[in-house]
């Protein structure tokens, strides 16, 4: 164990968020007609709902005192992908967004406007460099070995 969690799939407090969650859908699902609309939406919410706690029990997660299920970044293997995994993509679409964004400004620098295509987003320049953006860990470094990614004194 990991700081006093307990596996959620054997947490009293983790089955008790559980039933409440079904009990409060449940609760205003008798307001509605079996046939509604509203009534559709809230079995397919209750259905969602005891996907979302079976998957966390199934999928190993350690849960609190208070029934939660706590991210653990321990450097454990076992639990990489609770916090690697998404901080990896994380990094990789801010990188993707931000290398973009280079792109676009260092693109129009040399138009007779600049700041109105700051402003007014050159839509298909803008596509074009959305799709090359996707190789962007690539193209970083090949500008780091060129030294065209670091800005010079001028």
């Amino acid at each position: 164990d990991i700081a006093g969690l307990t596996p959620c799939k054997d947490s009293k407090q983790f089955a008790k968020r559980e039933k409440q969650s079904i009990k409060k859908l449940e609760s205003s699902l008798k307001l509605y007609a079996p046939d509604s609309a509203p009534a559709l939406a809230i079995n397919a919410t209750i259905e969602k709902t005891k996907r979302r706690f079976d998957n966390y029990g199934k999928q190993g997660l350690l849960c609190g005192a208070d029934g939660l299920p706590h991210l653990i970044v321990s450097g454990d293997q076992r639990h990489w992908g609770e916090f690697i995994t998404p901080g990896i993509l994380f990094l990789y679409i801010a990188g993707w967004i931000g290398w973009v964004g280079r792109s676009y400004l260092i693109a129009i620098r040399d138009d007779k406007k600049p700041t109105q295509k700051e402003i007014i987003i050159d839509v298909p320049l803008a596509t074009g460099l959305v799709f090359r953006g996707f190789s962007w860990p690539i193209a970083a470094y090949r500008e780091l070995l060129n030294g065209e990614l670091v800005a010079k004194d001028v």
